[in-house]
């Protein structure tokens, strides 16, 4: 099958890892993450923009106490450049990756439910995923689900078509026996039970250990993304 095109799993991203709130001011998008971290709290383009249109929103952020963050989508390097020479700094550069869930093979025994067991919240926590990202969780409309296995747990959602798996996290201890394999494994298998026809995902460039997992379960690079973030400091006064 042929995958959507990189636009579409940036509204599976709203949909499966969604704000406390979220609006439109101007020329970007706001969004009120309330602990559930950058995803959930950076602005993004909506429409034709200026500097003033950047000033604004970074104003709006700052009021909502939260830092000045800028999501940068393919295909938006005029807002890339302009935050550059505002002194904003590149942070988390991000690919976008799926496959037909059919693709991904095999069988496993993860366990699918919501809401997650205390073990699963104690893998979490020792990943630093705390009570913000549970939140976020919490917050998906459609099918959603904690999918455990002894040691490790991911959480996935459905938007449509497009499932989304996020926070997958191994024990320290028990890394490197096949069980994050296992999870990705499990999540294809329960959102194909959901309706859906693609899994996808999000991971930092610099995290290579999971690029070369998901690229051995035939998981394609289809989008990438960064963040713009002002330095400390800059937007005292402002």
């Amino acid at each position: 099958m042929t995958l959507p095109p990189a636009l579409r799993y940036f509204s599976a991203i709203d949909a499966t890892w969604p704000a406390a709130e979220t609006w439109v001011d101007g020329a970007f998008r706001l969004r009120r993450g309330k602990g559930g971290g950058g995803r959930v709290s950076a602005a993004s383009a909506e429409g034709p923009f200026t500097l003033a249109d950047i000033d604004r929103a970074a104003t709006a952020m700052r009021e909502m106490g939260q830092k000045s963050l800028f999501l940068i989508r393919n295909g938006e390097p005029a807002l890339d450049q302009m935050l550059d020479e505002a002194g904003y700094q590149v942070k988390d550069p991000v690919i976008l990756y799926a496959a037909p869930c059919a693709a991904v093979g095999g069988q496993t025994d993860g366990q699918a439910h919501w809401p997650p067991s205390a073990a699963a919240e104690a893998v979490w926590a020792c990943g630093g995923i705390g009570k913000g990202r549970l939140g976020v969780m919490a917050r998906v409309a459609g099918p959603h689900a904690a999918i455990e296995l002894p040691g490790g747990v991911v959480f996935c959602g459905v938007d449509g078509d497009v499932a989304m798996f996020h926070a997958l996290e191994v024990l320290t201890e028990m890394r490197r026996q096949g069980i994050g394999r296992a999870l990705v494994v499990a999540a294809a298998r329960w959102a194909e039970a959901q309706g859906a026809a693609v899994l996808s995902l999000v991971v930092t460039e610099a995290n290579q250990t999971a690029r070369a997992l998901y690229a051995s379960l035939g998981f394609a690079a289809v989008g990438r993304y960064h963040y713009r973030i002002e330095p400390e400091g800059q937007g005292d006064g402002r």
